[in-house]
């Protein structure tokens, strides 16, 4: 891989990335409710799904679901199904900002929100199926895979932890204006409609689209 590829590489991956989606969204309404702190742990888990995609795509699932609608539509089914039901809970979420800002995560409750990074992070096939086919584009088939797919899956990490943390905290920073409950969930309701716009575009979604 050439500089000139790894620098065209480096603006797609900034312009897919700065695409408002669902993790970015996710993690600006954590930061809302839950404080950084916890956004972060959210974070943790979207970059960690990232990888894990990457190194299925990788591994062939790509292939799979791009021959196999039957397992395409099952991945998205399921994908859409919990970006619907998350859209559903922070609907009705009545979290008050500030509520427990200060207060350290307890153990479970870091799982629960990598696991919520981790299943909107990993929650559209579709994103296997771009990593199978954006990935060769940027790769030397005469050069070993290892190390260049290492480079592009550090970078493409890199970017969205960067993304990811700057709306989070972001969105704390801003969080003062918006200490009234009324505006909370306001806040809520608008996030939870686009979680389950995007659940319900994800069902519309093809293989070859």
């Amino acid at each position: 891989m050439t500089l000139t590829h790894y620098l065209l590489y480096l603006a797609a991956v900034a312009l897919l990335v700065l695409t408002p989606g669902p993790t970015m969204l996710m993690c600006m309404t954590n930061a809302l409710n839950h404080g950084p702190r916890k956004a972060m742990t959210s974070v943790a888990g979207s970059v960690s799904a990232v990888l894990c995609v990457m190194l299925l795509s990788a591994m062939g699932l790509g292939a799979l679901l791009a021959a196999s609608e039957a397992a395409f539509n099952a991945a998205k089914v399921v994908g859409a199904a919990y970006l619907i039901y998350l859209g559903i809970k922070t609907f009705r979420s009545d979290a008050a900002v500030f509520e427990d800002h200060a207060t350290p995560a307890s153990p479970s409750q870091r799982r629960s929100f990598f696991l919520k990074g981790f299943l909107v992070g990993a929650s559209n096939p579709k994103a296997v199926l771009f990593f199978a086919a954006f990935f060769p584009q940027f790769l030397n088939p005469a050069a070993p895979f290892a190390p260049q797919f290492a480079v592009l899956a550090l970078t493409f990490m890199a970017f969205e932890f960067t993304v990811l943390t700057g709306c989070a905290l972001g969105v704390s920073r801003i969080a003062p204006v918006l200490r009234s409950s009324r505006a909370v969930r306001w806040f809520n309701h608008v996030s939870g409609g686009l979680f389950a716009l995007m659940g319900g575009l994800l069902l519309l979604t093809r293989r070859h689209a």
